[in-house]
């Protein structure tokens, strides 16, 4: 065998290359040495591109860490966030909010970034959760503490609607009481839901996760403010419009921009007014004419029924001498009967003008709060008075004759009459025939 043939049917210890299955190229270039400098090109390379490689050493997982990232999706339940890991975290719905939701995209929005802590971690089932409530929370406490002292005014949003006030988002879950929302009282607050109120940090309690808020004190500081600046404007004798605000038993409270004055019941109406809720009720738009400003006192005296035409100014057109109108009875007296024939104007029924039979007392006949027949006898509106018969709205009744009585029970009468006639006759009328025997 020639020392070819041994090269080519035998394989080189340098390259363990078998001469008969490879062309000779490809021996050459198994031959061919790699420059080092190549090779550590292509290990710098690796490192860079290889997902592996990538240094997650420098995010702090541990539990209660605080973290940052971007929500990358938001299910009904829960919002996935990439913080940089190498795999999402997951944020419960209850973890995004103080306040119960019933879907996660009411906290959080697709793209948003968040500052967030970790709730726990387990890298081997490659879960992570996360907490947005309580980072802030955290936040909220401080911002809120530094309201309080500043007494700063915030806003927030009413989240629902609770027994005993409203629940509000400030970062926490802030309550309102139902005394607290309003000056007045409000006896329904399903319509205040979705509302934005203007608030003071009224109370904090970290250890009870307590937050007690009220828009009521803004509004009073408001009110104070402005009631000494909107006194000084009002003149008595003034008609201006304002809003009836609350009702009371002896009267009302009307807003007139700002400032509350007070319809004494006894002006609420030219008639009697029982109960205020007879003229009004809250919410009223009405016109009323002011009275008495007291700054001193901080009182506004205010009246409705100065504000509309007098019942006397109608007297003239609407009630007519010798006419027969109904009335109420409204009050009565020892000499007659005081019958209101318009709202706010009253007539007197002179006592002699109540029956065609003589009577001793009104009350014999009539009796407050009955409607009557009156007859229009004389009308003076300048001394607001109006003279009024009942008597004359009814015929007389014919005068009844005499029955005439048996005659016997004729003679018995007028031997009684004679009897008790008898009694006023001297001694000297009744003997005086018999003592002339003794002459």
């Amino acid at each position: 065998m020639t020392e070819e043939n041994k090269v080519q049917g035998n394989s080189t210890p340098e390259t363990g290359v078998n001469p008969d299955n490879a062309p000779e190229a490809a021996v050459e270039e198994t031959a061919v040495p790699v420059e080092p400098s190549a090779v550590e090109e292509a290990n710098v390379t690796a490192e860079e591109t290889s997902p592996e490689q990538v240094d997650y050493g420098s995010i702090d997982l541990k539990k209660g860490s605080t973290v940052r990232g971007k929500i990358v999706k938001v299910d009904n339940d829960q919002a996935f966030v990439d913080i940089g890991y190498k795999y999402d975290g997951v944020i419960p719905v209850r973890e995004l909010s103080s306040l119960q939701l019933d879907n996660a995209a009411e906290a959080v929005q697709v793209g948003q970034e968040v500052e967030l802590k970790v709730v726990s971690f387990n890298d081997e089932k490659e879960k992570l959760v996360l907490s947005k409530r309580a980072i802030d929370s955290e936040l909220a406490w401080e911002d809120l503490q530094k309201k309080l002292d500043n007494k700063e005014i915030i806003e927030a949003k009413v989240a629902d609607v609770v027994k005993g006030g409203l629940v509000v988002d400030v970062g926490l879950r802030g309550f309102i009481p139902a005394s607290m929302v309003e000056r007045h009282f409000v006896e329904d607050f399903s319509d205040y839901k979705g509302r934005v109120l203007r608030l003071h940090v009224k109370e904090l309690d970290r250890e009870k996760n307590k937050v007690i808020l009220s828009q009521k004190d803004v509004l009073d500081a408001e009110y104070e403010q402005n009631k000494l600046a909107i006194m000084e404007k009002l003149v008595p004798g003034q008609t201006i419009e304002g809003t009836v605000q609350r009702l009371t038993p002896f009267g009302v409270f009307v807003d007139i921009g700002g400032v509350d004055g007070l319809v004494h019941i006894s002006e609420m109406a030219w008639n009697h007014v029982e109960h205020p809720s007879e003229v009004v009720k809250e919410g009223d738009k009405v016109s009323v004419k002011v009275l008495k400003v007291d700054p001193a006192n901080e009182r506004i005296s205010l009246s409705l029924k100065a504000a509309q035409p007098g019942p006397w100014d109608r007297v003239k057109s609407e009630l007519e001498i010798g006419s027969i109108v109904t009335g109420t009875v409204k009050r009565l007296a020892s000499f007659g009967a005081f019958v209101e024939v318009l709202p706010g104007v009253e007539g007197l029924v002179h006592i002699s003008q109540i029956s065609h039979r003589h009577i001793g007392t009104p009350h014999e006949v009539l009796k407050e709060g009955e409607d009557v027949q009156v007859k229009i006898l004389d009308i003076n509106p300048d001394e607001k008075r109006v003279s009024l018969s009942i008597k004359e709205t009814e015929e007389a009744p014919a005068q009844a004759p005499r029955p005439e009585r048996p005659r016997k029970q004729q003679q018995e009468t007028i031997s009684e009459e004679y009897r008790n006639e008898g009694l006023n006759l001297t001694l000297g009328e009744r003997f005086g025939d018999k003592l002339s025997k003794f002459k």
